[in-house]
């Protein structure tokens, strides 16, 4: 072995000392954690349940294990891979944290045993349980965790992981059981997407395009194990009896079946039949149209066959919203969208297409303390005066007029309201084609692959046709669809309008002028938007947060750049009367649906015997 020079000695002897007195400096500017069994979203919350609690209160504990759940799909069947997120394949892959459901923000470990959030909230360190295990014997370690983080912020697979993990600014792996992830705002606010994300083995997709369907499934972790595949017709899930994690207090009482089976099937209308015939046990009604038509059988005369909702208090806001693209003309001019929202009649569309079952949405986080109302109060004038300039007047004076109507008939007052707005623009009927200054009739185009999308689309078309507008609804397949999106290639479309309670990560992917378009549907690109979704993700107090959150609410609305239609309300459900369902507090927010159901072997013998 060679001799080191006395000047080298010297020399690394100096690079040691600088390194760790810049480590001191690091470790000095970086305070302590303290850690804990559970976390919050809400800045100053107190968590429900205790350090030593032995179970969710809302969860039967003693639930007996047993019998299969089958369960409908109607979405593509190609791969099992997690990374495209298969029917069931959270039920089969550990995640870092559990959300209580019977409390607004509480969040216990899971797979990480504690939890630590810095000070400034922009770190937060997971620290893993030792006696995690991929059902292959292979312990679970940070270097999964930064795996799975890493990977589905890059979206390889294009399902919008990108924009819900856009706050991440890096990952760090601290020793083989904790992982560190930062972040450019309050980790704590991205929870939801921390405790839905999957943990998946490195170990086994680091050699592998992640890009690539699989039908072998791969190595899995969770308290059910995926063991059958037809491709496109259907997959099973065995429970996995030594299940690593099943005592723990955030599982007791959960996962009960023995087996859960997805039927693929065409379309809803198949899978409804599929139900009544016993061939699927649970159907999550959405269509008002059957709630209160198709289920008027025998089986539900004897109480078999149960009309029921779960909670799904954390959701707020419409089942739909409007979105028109900002990025083009005309809808780049908000006299313009107003008009098209007085042009719409959603009092028509709840009475004739749903019955009168369902509610309008007057907010965007609709049935939440989040939604505005009435005139701003003065924490939000606060926010909303720095951008006073920009802000329609009324924004301060005026609590926001939504349109009423009788829901019988044309709305004319509507369309009166929304031609004088057209006139103010530039907009003219000339034989009854609504034209520019130039001659140039408005043409609108609504896109959409959805069937379902025509009943609510084809009245607005007609309510436009009345105005002179020449409407139109294109009907492309879905993958057509995406692509068009991805190119901001339309002028209007349908998009889903939950957004998740308490607000998080949604609010920067929905309306930040940094959210690619696949997210931000309407093209934003509004400074005040931008300064409101920051002041909310940043705000440290409860109130602080709310009133950031309503102040945006205001801004969205007054700005017209998407109309929310019918409130969500809670998740309608048919389902066989074969199952134990745990008794419910009345405060709940989110329903323990399937996973604190059991089998009810004395209930399914009197269905099955009788039907």
């Amino acid at each position: 072995m060679q001799r080191q020079s006395a000047g080298n000695t010297k020399s690394t002897l100096l690079s040691v000392a600088l390194s760790i007195h810049a480590l001191a400096h690091v470790v000095a500017d970086e305070q302590p954690l303290e850690f804990r069994y559970g976390i919050s979203q809400i800045p100053g919350y107190e968590l429900k349940h205790p350090a030593d609690f032995p179970h969710f209160d809302y969860l039967n504990a003693h639930a007996p294990k047993g019998g299969t759940l089958v369960l409908p799909w109607l979405k593509p069947l190609n791969t099992v891979s997690p990374m495209y997120q298969p029917p069931g394949f959270y039920r089969s892959y550990d995640h870092l944290i559990e959300r209580a459901g019977d409390e607004p923000s509480g969040y216990y470990g899971s797979l990480a045993e504690s939890i630590g959030l810095s000070a400034d909230r922009r770190r937060i360190v997971f620290r893993l349980r030792p006696q995690a295990r991929w059902h292959d014997g292979r312990p679970i370690t940070a270097t999964d965790v930064k795996f799975s983080v890493e990977t589905f912020r890059a979206d390889k697979m294009a399902h919008g992981w990108a924009g819900a993990l856009a706050w991440v600014t890096g990952v760090d792996i601290l020793n083989p059981l904790a992982v560190e992830i930062r972040a450019d705002s309050d980790v704590a606010r991205q929870l939801f997407i921390l405790g839905h994300m999957p943990i998946v083995p490195a170990h086994y997709w680091q050699d592998r395009d992640v890009r690539e369907p699989v039908t072998v499934p791969p190595p899995q972790s969770g308290p059910y194990r995926l063991t059958a595949v037809s491709q496109g017709r259907y997959v099973t899930y065995e429970r996995v009896p030594d299940y690593w994690a099943r005592d723990l207090p955030v599982n007791r009482g959960k996962f009960n079946f023995d087996t859960i089976r997805y039927e693929r099937y065409l379309d809803a209308t198949v899978a409804r039949e599929a139900l009544r015939a016993g061939l699927l046990d649970v159907w999550t009604e959405t269509d008002s149209r059957h709630w209160l038509k198709s289920y008027d059988v025998p089986a539900r005369d004897r109480g078999w066959l149960v009309l029921g909702t779960l909670v799904s208090s954390n959701l707020s806001g419409a089942r739909y919203r409007l979105a028109l693209n900002t990025r083009r003309q005309p809808f780049d001019d908000v006299r313009v969208r107003e008009a098209l929202n007085h042009a719409l009649d959603v009092n028509w569309q709840i009475r004739a297409l749903h019955g009168g079952v369902l509610t309008r949405a007057t907010s965007f986080f609709a049935d939440s303390m989040f939604a505005s109302s009435g005139l701003p109060g003065e924490a939000e004038i606060k926010l909303l005066e720095p951008h006073r300039a920009r802000l329609p007047a009324k924004v301060f004076t005026h609590p926001f007029p939504h349109p009423s109507t009788d829901g019988v008939g044309v709305d004319r007052d509507g369309l009166s309201r929304a031609r004088a707005l057209l006139a103010g623009a530039g907009y003219w009927v000339v034989d009854g084609v609504m034209v520019n200054d130039a001659g140039e009739p408005f043409v609108i185009e609504f896109l959409s692959f959805s069937r379902d999308d025509q009943r609510i689309l084809l009245p607005y078309v007609q309510s436009l046709s009345i105005l002179g507008i020449q409407a139109d609804i294109r009907m492309i397949e879905r993958t057509g669809y995406i692509n068009r999106l991805r190119n901001a290639d339309y002028d209007a479309i349908l998009v889903y309008g939950g957004i998740e309670v308490p607000p998080s990560w949604d609010l920067r992917s929905l309306f930040h002028s940094s959210s690619t378009l696949y997210l931000n549907a309407s093209g934003l690109n509004d400074p005040a938007v931008d300064a409101l979704v920051e002041a909310a993700l940043n705000a440290t107090h409860l109130d602080g947060f709310v009133s950031a959150c309503r102040a945006l609410d205001r801004v969205l609305l007054w700005s017209y750049y998407q109309f929310p239609l019918d409130a969500l309300g809670d998740t309608r459900i048919v389902y066989w009367d074969k199952f134990g369902r745990p008794d419910l507090p009345e405060e709940m927010y989110v329903a323990p649906f399937p996973d604190g159901w059991w089998f009810d072997e004395e209930k399914a013998a009197r269905v099955s015997l009788q039907r």
